[in-house]
């Protein structure tokens, strides 16, 4: 995986994200979408999801 990870904004959230160039194809971290779609104040509550 490329060193090329960044903090994109989904709804005015953060949601970590990571480019593999190989492959040509965003990651996203499951935990801050997680976070994002059921509403959680912050990281435990989305991580506990």
């Amino acid at each position: 995986m490329s060193d090329l990870e960044r903090i994109q904004l989904f709804e005015n959230k953060k949601v970590r994200t990571a480019w593999d160039e190989e492959k040509q194809e965003w990651f996203f971290s499951i935990v801050d979408v997680c976070g994002v779609l059921t509403e959680q104040p912050d990281y435990d509550g989305a991580r506990k999801y």
